[in-house]
């Protein structure tokens, strides 16, 4: 939708086509009977338009065209500007009574993200909720997000707090419909992780945009997304089109080690599982599939053979790990936080070999 048609100009009160009409006739000393007879109507028929109880018709419009000589469109734009007008007032009268829906919501977080604009007015912030969301109503946005058959209905993590989660997925929603892909090719996209593993030590700005380009090549569409309050979701999986998949990461003070690590899980997701499910990644995540993402993205990054090899080596030592990561083609910071993870080292031990990402 270009910027003219989402900013043209909505006024609060359209005067009805029947009041000019009205001034129409007395201007040119026409009486309703008159016109009535001049466009074949009944005069009760020209009355009720006069009186907002009917609406301009086509016909109407092209009768007035010919007898008063004011085009056609203008009676008719006049027309649905002012049934607008009264729709809108009725939804505003609607909108007022959904206000207590917002405090299910980090209306604030949002407005700090610029997601929806500050406003005084109640009623314009469940307008913009809604918009944000893409639903004509509270009722549709349960439909969609938490009714028994919603898409993410199946997570517990979502379940937890699903208006604040259902923001963060919104959000990764609208970033993917920015990016053009390619359509699905599983081939390539496993080409696509062999060359993002070894940009895992690359700086984070030129990792970024390579790893959108690289799976937007492959039909899958990765997003970063900034965490919202309430929203304890790390990352998503899920198929927007059977041709275009999904993968949206969070970054709140994420060490290198785990954004990589969530990333290639979430790639196995759409690897080995189907197009329907839909996998939401929190803290407490378990299942077979989950198990299944889980070992693929561990042995995917240190394979199991380099893995024993590195467990015969001095790897307390920084330039052991350094040199173990440089010979398999990783960052240093994935291998220690598998040995961290694995419980062969404290969880603070090598810490310096660990970036921290905090993606704007």
């Amino acid at each position: 939708m270009s910027e003219r048609l989402k900013n043209e100009y909505e006024p609060d009160v359209v005067t009805p086509p029947g009041e000019t009409l009205a001034e129409t006739l007395q201007e040119m000393g026409m009486s309703q009977t008159e016109l009535a007879t001049r466009i074949g109507k009944t005069q009760k028929a020209v009355i009720d338009i006069i009186k907002h109880n009917a609406a301009i018709t086509p016909e109407t419009a092209i009768g007035l065209e010919r007898v008063l000589g004011i085009p056609a469109s203008f009676w008719l734009n006049r027309e649905r500007r002012y049934r607008e007008s009264i729709a809108r007032m009725e939804q505003r009268e609607k909108t007022v009574d959904w206000v207590a829906w917002l405090k299910s919501f980090p209306v604030r977080a949002m407005i700090n993200q610029g997601l929806i604009q500050d406003s005084d007015d109640k009623a314009n912030l469940v307008d913009q909720l809604l918009r944000y969301f893409g639903v004509a109503s509270p009722d549709q946005w349960n439909e969609v997000w938490t009714a028994p058959n919603a898409t993410y209905r199946k997570s517990k993590v979502f379940n937890l707090k699903p208006e604040a989660n259902s923001v963060w997925l919104r959000r990764g929603e609208l970033q993917a419909q920015e990016i053009e892909c390619a359509p699905y090719d599983k081939d390539v996209f496993l080409e696509a992780l062999n060359e993002i593993r070894g940009l895992t030590s690359a700086p984070a700005r030129q990792f970024q945009e390579e790893v959108v380009r690289l799976c937007a090549e492959a039909g899958v569409a990765v997003v970063f997304t900034p965490p919202i309050k309430g929203a304890p979701v790390y990352g998503v999986t899920r198929w927007l089109t059977p041709d275009k998949a999904l993968i949206q990461l969070s970054l709140r003070g994420k060490w290198e080690d785990i954004l990589w690590f969530t990333f290639f899980h979430e790639a196995a997701h759409i690897i080995k599982h189907g197009k329907r499910d839909v996998f939401v990644e929190g803290s407490d995540n378990d299942g077979e599939q989950e198990e299944e993402a889980d070992r693929y993205a561990r042995d995917f990054l240190i394979p199991p053979k380099n893995y024993r090899r590195l467990r015969t080596m001095d790897y307390r030592k920084a330039a052991t790990v350094k040199r173990f990561a440089a010979e398999i083609g990783v960052s240093a910071a994935i291998v220690v936080g598998r040995l961290q993870h694995d419980k062969h080292m404290r969880r603070d031990f090598l810490n310096g070999l660990r970036r921290r990402f905090d993606f704007v």
